[in-house]
């Protein structure tokens, strides 16, 4: 469906992103040959946050477009300073700036730079998301939960229940496409946890990733309520790796302006997942 690449906003780390975390019963041995990687990741997310153009702390509105938005003065839809008024629209399945009458194209999943803002047009056609972003601001890095051993899962992928594909929010907070890819099944302590793995990404995304967002005990309590996502990794022969000490939260929990993902069905785990990236609420 999709010819280009979505644009990254945020760092390929380790490979792939992975974005959640999971907790056995023991905290006394620490991880040992993943703990330099995985601190090592930790610190270049951080640095990722604080600096990066796209960082979600830089990111001013998040907007469907309709039937147009007004940038601009303070009575805009999407009020900047200094940003000469303009306007949004959606033409045809295209997205265009126009200003003074002068009609600049702003082209899907490409971050355009007007002045010292940077518009970024995402969503398919007739579903078109404004994504604006300036200066990120300044927040500290984010906190984990200590690291643990064991939390390093290799699983088949079960088959999936439903088929074809659907539209649904990423960690960024943008509609994607998605499929069904299957279950993975955790011998947790205290019985096992079968949680839905989606594709996000169309099928002829290469950069698509299999993805699980959950909520357990801690989320509210801890972690971030709405819940946290982590990635599986091909492990080869069918199998698939799931380190859940790389928890990480969905955008919304860094800035208001991105919607927070719906659960999904059937992923709630009823056990205290202490581990990953914790949420302490930031001004």
């Amino acid at each position: 469906m999709r010819s280009e690449k979505r644009w990254r906003l945020r760092p390929r780390l380790g490979g792939a992103i992975v974005v959640a975390a999971f907790l056995l019963t023991s905290h006394s041995s620490l991880l040992t040959s993943q703990t330099p990687n995985l601190a090592q990741e930790r610190a270049d997310y951080a640095a990722w946050l604080a600096t990066a153009p796209f960082s979600p702390y830089a990111a001013i509105a998040l907007q469907p477009i309709g039937p147009g938005l007004a940038l601009g003065p303070d009575s805009a839809d999407i009020p900047l300073a200094g940003f000469p008024q303009a306007r949004v629209v959606e033409e045809r399945g295209a997205v265009l700036l126009v200003q003074n009458n002068e009609r600049r194209a702003l082209p899907r999943n490409r971050p355009v730079t007007v002045g010292t803002y940077r518009l970024l047009a995402a969503g398919v056609p007739g579903r078109s998301q404004l994504v604006v972003y300036g200066t990120p601001r300044r927040v500290g890095p984010p906190g984990y939960y200590p690291a643990v051993s064991g939390l390093s899962f290799t699983l088949p992928l079960e088959p999936p229940e439903r088929r074809g594909t659907f539209r649904t929010l990423g960690t960024d907070g943008l509609e994607t496409e998605a499929s069904e890819a299957g279950f993975v099944t955790l011998p947790l302590p205290g019985g096992r946890a079968r949680l839905r793995v989606y594709r996000m990404g169309s099928d002829e995304d290469d950069e698509a990733e299999l993805q699980v967002f959950f909520r357990d005990s801690t989320s509210g309590h801890g972690s971030y309520p709405a819940g946290r996502f982590v990635t599986l990794d091909p492990a080869g022969g069918g199998q698939y790796r799931i380190d859940f000490n790389r928890a990480r939260n969905p955008f919304c929990a860094y800035n208001t302006v991105y919607p927070c993902p719906p659960p999904w069905p059937g992923n709630s785990i009823p056990a205290r997942i202490a581990a990953g990236e914790r949420y302490d609420e930031r001004p």
